[in-house]
């Protein structure tokens, strides 16, 4: 009775199927990606008080209600126009902003960057 000693001869593994498992899973995590731009809002450390006297104080309160500038109502996008509209001693506004603790983060971001449209402002976040 003869034996075999040497078992099936395995043939040469293709690398084809490898690669379409590679390039599916590519596609997979390029298509569940976020594609969202990421904007910056420069913060600034507190430092040395410079010039408060000469500067327009206004004071923002944003909450999960609304927003309001010296204690009224406004709305997003006609905040930077009533800040530009408010008169100002030559250094420009200081807008001290209050936030709320039940304002998310985005609400913050999206008020900082709609008054960065303003010339000649400083920002102060409170809290």
């Amino acid at each position: 009775m003869p034996f075999k000693l040497q078992g099936p001869r395995r043939g040469r593994m293709s690398m084809t199927s490898l690669i379409d498992v590679i390039f599916l899973l590519l596609l997979f995590f390029m298509l569940t990606s976020t594609f969202s731009k990421y904007g910056e809002v420069e913060l600034m450390a507190a430092g040395q008080a410079q010039g408060g006297a000469d500067r327009q104080m206004l004071f923002v309160t944003l909450a999960a209600s609304g927003l309001a500038l010296n204690g009224q109502p406004v709305d997003l996008g006609r905040i930077a126009d009533l800040v530009r509209s408010q008169p100002q001693d030559g250094g420009g506004h200081l807008v001290l902003i209050s936030p709320d603790d039940r304002v998310s983060a985005q609400a913050l971001v999206d008020l900082l960057a709609t008054l960065r449209q303003v010339e000649k402002l400083q920002t102060v976040v409170l809290g």
